[in-house]
């Protein structure tokens, strides 16, 4: 499996997806076992998530952000499930995804910042208009 650029081939979305749950659960330190303890979900599925076999149901998927503390959105579109909305998505967001510089869990933490800088930014300006 190709390293690098996160989900840019469309035939490659579950594996992409295996790879960056492993890559969250390495990252929280825990080992697949103790995922699936955390999750309810079995080990061997697990194992075959994380390899590309198979493909999660959304209920999983945010059984595992829920776990590893990471957007169940941003799993749904990794797995497939949802395509993001092009109209919500900007240049900054797309930037951060796509910088191969950053792990994703660095890429999730800039974007939770950014999008909570847009929220209190749309919060100020709606009582500035009042």
């Amino acid at each position: 499996m190709a390293k690098g650029v996160v989900g840019k081939t469309v035939g490659k979305t579950v594996e992409s997806l295996g790879e960056y749950l492993r890559e969250q659960r390495t990252s929280a330190q825990l080992s697949l076992r103790q995922l699936a303890e955390l999750t309810g979900v079995s080990n061997p599925y697990l194992s075959q998530i994380e390899r590309g076999l198979r493909k999660p149901s959304a209920e999983v998927l945010q059984q595992l952000a829920k776990a590893l503390q990471v957007s169940a959105d941003q799993l749904y579109v990794r797995a497939g499930i949802v395509s993001p909305d092009p109209s919500t998505v900007t240049t900054v967001e797309l930037a951060v995804l796509h910088d191969p510089d950053l792990t994703e869990r660095q890429k999730q933490s800039l974007l939770d910042v950014y999008s909570s800088f847009l929220a209190m930014n749309a919060g100020r300006s709606g009582a500035d208009e009042q």
